[in-house]
């Protein structure tokens, strides 16, 4: 009887660690960045870094550019359901295209950035952010680490998509 091939076995199983090891790289500085804020300035304050970089502390309990942060408090465990569905979708994904590089890069940066973000959600209620890029008046929306990996994957999955699109031309 013939077996059917396991997504564990030999260069899937190898492959899938690494992109797990990559995942959890983005999370382990991360969360390293974020407990040196935490520790280091007081909250709502602003330290000049260069002239467009500042380094800030501000808790964001809603998404993207501050979505739905003005809740009541349920955002926080909405956000977690949708983040820990979306983890467990990309395991599946990192598992079963484990040896298409691009995408599975992508997909490790993008995961790290969602448990990163995730363990925040747990630990804080809100997301931790510390980055605060501007240029004269017009400050974009502080950010972190996971928010960077996020960014680069989703980038990353884009040009791989184009890519793949292009040669079956």
């Amino acid at each position: 009887m013939p077996r059917t091939k396991s997504p564990f076995s030999n260069n899937s199983s190898s492959d899938s660690k690494i992109w797990v090891g990559i995942a959890l790289m983005v999370i382990i500085i991360d969360q390293l960045t974020k407990l040196f804020t935490v520790h280091q300035i007081a909250e709502l304050s602003s330290h000049p870094i260069t002239s467009f970089l500042n380094w800030v502390l501000v808790y964001n309990p809603g998404a993207a550019f501050s979505f739905l942060a003005n809740g009541t408090g349920w955002q926080k465990w909405f956000f977690i359901g949708i983040g820990s569905i979306a983890v467990l979708v990309m395991i599946w994904l990192l598992i079963r295209h484990a040896s298409q590089r691009i995408f599975c890069f992508s997909i490790s940066l993008i995961l790290g950035g969602a448990i990163g973000n995730l363990i925040d959600r747990f630990n804080h209620g809100a997301v931790v952010d510390f980055i605060d890029v501007y240029y004269q008046q017009y400050h974009w929306p502080a950010f972190n680490v996971a928010d960077s990996a996020i960014t680069a994957g989703t980038m990353l999955l884009i040009i791989d998509e184009l890519i793949r699109v292009i040669k079956q031309r």
